[in-house]
């Protein structure tokens, strides 16, 4: 069967005979980030359309949320100044500071998310008492992700869309059907590319964050008070007037940084420098002046807090920002769908989840891509949100548990990231990672409180993920081992079969998941056809913990005798996995690889589940289901049709 490594472990396979530490200290030190060609003010513009889209429509409703939601406020200047204090001082301290100037620079060679950081620490530490943590952490945290990327584009599309009822109270009718409709068609414009989409929503949420900026200087214009609102103070006189109201508000405060997550799960696509400009200078000045605003606009007016971001313009100007604001929500949704690309590719070469179909968009940057089943499936149940929900003040609390849960397991990896890979004086790491922990904790624990009210729907997803995610993990690893059993030693086999057993011209290559033994597809090939061809060569794809393998180091070829060759291919988990590709470029194997002379054997095993120890039965069954819908090696290897053969067999797991 094909090779998908790392699945038990996170480490590279370092017990594979051909290792060298040569090997091991080349893919460490190359400059493996990917290499970004355009200029960093495209990148930048791109970032903004891609990256800060979610977090940039949080105006829509983070404020009106934090006093009508389910928890409601008096809107007075004492909760007005404490939530606005509340807003701003999570904007510096968890965007900020913890993503921007900490979390961007915990990047894997380029790549960023819960899985490159789970990666990053597993190549560092290999296995010691961290491991198991980590690797749990890093599987709850990918789970809760995709249960953000459903809520998201559900939320923000239809926040907006709202707005119509702004302008004309008899428009809220059309909120539904027009939100479904904007809904499909940003999912399917998707298989354009990231850089495309990138390069269309860039100046316009340009453009969406310059408006908002202005509508909020004119409100600070009418009440330049609220700028004392800056001053943490006020947050904690919020807590001192009501300590339980104020718990529950930061519930709602969150919403203002949703989108936090996947600016480090894009961070691939557009790289850390353009993601960090297009926050400091346009993003965060943006947001934080038009917050000012609505706040200015409820002090003077408490009775417009149903909807302060579109009341806050002139009666003319409604509609245009109404139409500005749609696309901006349907840029949000962009951050959260090019991070689900890049996390599940990701999760894929790492071992967490079976082959699917990747596309790459982009011929200058490796972290574009295009997921089709990814796209589909996210697009079938943001529309079931959308259609059960039916507005974004319903939806509102479902949104955030599982923003502030993944971004408390990352406080979470950082600390293990801080103290055990990156070496900082424990106390500067100690005081650093309880600062976060506290303060995600804080949110995470108020929105455990949007359960009942919606707040299921994400964690049922993230359940429901994550899983398949540990039912692969662990059902891959159960499958290497009952192989392992049948499997025969390469010198018993070398020694009693090869002398007796008729060689016919051309060559043969065996996909193998081990690094040791004979794989099933030859044992299999030999006891059907009884044959062996001049030239054999047990191929193994190894994953390496980094997103991309430099080409002189990703092929090891040893000579075993007999005409027989063992190579394996190291890929980093952005990589491609082309093996014809590598095969042309490799003459150490008995010389060049002739396409048409060369013939590809797979191993294809029909799993029954069964009572033996491993997993319980109905998660043999799920994994079961797993391999059997999964992409064929032959695609996702890139094997040439009409040179492959397979060989099935049965297996009880």
């Amino acid at each position: 069967m094909a090779a998908l490594p790392m699945i038990d472990r996170i480490t590279a396979i370092s017990s594979a005979p051909t290792d060298t530490p040569q090997i091991d200290r080349a893919i460490a030190a190359a400059d493996l980030a990917h290499p970004h060609h355009d200029s960093q003010t495209t990148l930048a513009v791109g970032a903004i359309g891609v990256v800060f889209g979610d977090i940039g429509t949080s105006p829509l409703y983070a404020l009106r949320e934090s006093f009508i939601g389910a928890h409601q406020l008096v809107v007075d200047p004492a909760h007005v100044f404490g939530v606005l204090s509340l807003i701003f001082w999570t904007m510096t301290l968890v965007v900020t500071i913890k993503y921007v100037f900490v979390i961007l620079y915990a990047d894997n060679k380029g790549e960023g998310g819960s899985l490159a950081l789970l990666a990053l620490i597993g190549r560092r530490l290999g296995q010691n008492r961290w491991t198991s943590l980590t690797v749990m952490l890093g599987i709850i945290a990918t789970a809760l992700f995709y249960g953000d990327a459903i809520i998201t584009p559900a939320m923000s599309v239809l926040s907006a869309v709202e707005g119509l009822e702004v302008v004309q109270p008899a428009f809220k009718e059309l909120v539904l059907p027009i939100s479904v409709a904007i809904l499909v068609g940003l999912f399917a414009i998707q298989s354009r590319g990231t850089a495309a989409v990138g390069k269309l929503f860039g100046p316009v949420m340009l453009i969406y964050f310059l408006v908002i900026a202005v509508m909020g200087i004119s409100g600070i214009m009418q009440a330049p008070e609220i700028l004392w609102a800056l001053n943490p103070i006020y947050a904690v006189n919020f807590f001192t007037l009501d300590p339980l109201l104020a718990f529950l508000a930061l519930g709602s405060v969150i919403l203002a940084v949703t989108g936090a997550e996947a600016l480090y799960a894009d961070m691939g696509h557009f790289g850390r420098r353009a993601i960090m400009v297009a926050w400091l200078w346009v993003a965060f000045p943006c947001l934080l002046l038009n917050y000012l605003g609505q706040s200015a606009l409820l002090l003077r007016n408490p009775a417009l807090v149903e909807n302060p971001f579109f009341l806050m313009a002139p009666e003319w100007g409604r509609l245009p920002l109404v139409i500005l604001a749609t696309l901006a929500t349907i840029i949000a949704s962009q951050a959260v769908i090019s991070g689900a690309y890049s996390v599940s590719q990701q999760a894929i070469q790492l071992g967490f989840l079976p082959r699917i179909r990747i596309l790459h968009t982009s011929a200058k940057a490796a972290g574009q891509i295009y997921v089709p089943l990814i796209n589909w499936a996210l697009l079938a149940l943001v529309l079931l949100l959308v259609v059960g929900f039916k507005s974004s003040n319903n939806l509102a609390s479902a949104y955030g548990i599982a923003v502030t849960g993944t971004m408390f397991i990352t406080a979470c990896m950082l600390g293990i990231l801080t103290f055990a890979v990156w070496k900082w004086p424990p106390l500067l790491a100690g005081a650093m990672t309880a600062v976060f922990l506290v303060v995600d904790g804080a949110y995470f624990a108020s929105n455990l409180t949007k359960i009942p009210d919606g707040g299921w729907f994400p964690l049922l997803v993230a359940g429901v993920v994550f899983v398949m995610l540990t039912t692969w993990s662990t059902g891959r690893r159960i499958l290497r081992e009952r192989l392992a059993e049948d499997s025969m030693p390469f010198d018993v086999f070398l020694n009693s079969v090869c002398e007796k057993v008729r060689r016919v011209p051309g060559t043969s290559v065996f996909l193998s998941s081990s690094a040791e033994g004979i794989p099933p597809a030859l044992l299999h090939n030999l006891k059907h056809n009884h044959i062996l061809h001049e030239r054999v060569v047990i191929l193994t794809v190894v994953t390496e913990g980094v997103p991309h393998v430099p080409p002189e180091v990703r092929r090891v070829v040893d000579s075993v005798g007999h005409g027989f060759y063992r190579m394996i291919i190291r890929i980093g988990f952005m990589d491609e996995a082309n093996v014809p590709a590598e095969l042309a470029a490799e003459h150490r194997a008995g010389g060049p690889f002739k396409p048409m002379e060369t013939s590809y054997f797979l191993a294809r095993q029909t799993l029954i589940a069964s009572k033996r120890p491993g997993m319980a039965l109905w998660r043999e069954k799920l994994f079961a289901w797993m391999i059997r819908n999964a992409e064929s090696a032959m695609q996702f290897f890139r094997l040439p049709t009409n040179r492959v053969i397979e060989l099935g067999s049965q297996l009880e797991i």
